[in-house]
């Protein structure tokens, strides 16, 4: 499932993350790769924060539709 319909505040596996290859590339700088843990703390107006990496990060809707967990 996409990472906009994770429950918030449940640790998840990165199972596949789509997209053009540089959007592949950006969510991998920002931590984004197969077999990580992403958790989603929160989603509100087209955002999505989630924390990967011991670190928070918002990243766009758009993106988070892109990682499959």
């Amino acid at each position: 499932m996409p990472l906009t319909l994770a429950g918030t505040g449940v640790p998840l596996e990165i199972k596949r993350i789509g997209g053009s290859a540089e959007m592949k590339q950006h969510l991998s700088d920002l931590g984004f790769v197969v077999g990580g843990q992403v958790t989603v703390i929160s989603a509100s107006l087209g955002n999505v924060i989630v924390k990967i990496k011991d670190a928070r990060v918002a990243i766009s809707e758009e993106m988070a539709n892109k990682i499959i967990v």
